[in-house]
């Protein structure tokens, strides 16, 4: 397998066209077409190929989290994690997001929301216990029934309390 780090702007249609198939395999959601539509130039893909097909992928965008009293803290937020259905339970997943984690220097923390949270501690993330809610410039909108929000400490994290508040800016399709 060969893990490989791009950019938005790097990724040929070809290649794009591959990490929106996978995705939609992967988690059968055929959003997942709009993928490219929603991603700034600078978002950083991983990418796992195998015998030169693409059979994983994740990819992080700059978002802005903050922890109760905390300031803003620059977030490596992660999104589209996906394993080719066919190579699933294969240590694929973990090699992708290994390897992202180990890219994410820059920021002060990594966020990202999943229905399998327990894939995710395994590899060092946390999920958050405190409540959740959007920050707009009107003020929060709370998110009492979103689960699985969850939080990866990095070199640069400050002290964090998992059971405080954590807000983070509402984009134009979602908040987490």
């Amino acid at each position: 397998m060969v893990l490989r780090t791009l950019r938005t702007s790097e990724l040929d249609e070809a290649m794009r066209e591959a990490v929106i198939r996978l995705c939609i395999d992967a988690h059968q959601q055929e959003d997942f077409r709009n993928l490219f539509s929603y991603l700034p130039p600078d978002g950083l893909h991983v990418v796992a190929d195998l015998d030169e097909e693409l059979v994983g992928h994740a990819v992080v965008t700059t978002r802005w989290l903050q922890p109760s009293d905390l300031p803003l803290l620059r977030t490596a937020y992660v999104d589209a994690v996906s394993t080719s259905p066919a190579h699933q339970r294969q240590g694929i997943g973990s090699a992708v997001m290994t390897h992202l984690a180990a890219e994410l220097g820059d920021y002060d923390v990594a966020c990202l929301e999943t229905d399998r949270v327990s894939f995710y501690q395994r590899l060092g993330w946390e999920e958050w216990r405190g409540p959740l809610a959007g920050r707009t410039g009107e003020g929060l909108i709370p998110t009492p029934d979103q689960k699985g929000v969850m939080v990866l400490r990095l070199p640069r994290t400050p002290e964090l309390d998992p059971d405080t508040l954590l807000t983070i800016e509402v984009q134009p399709v979602r908040i987490w």
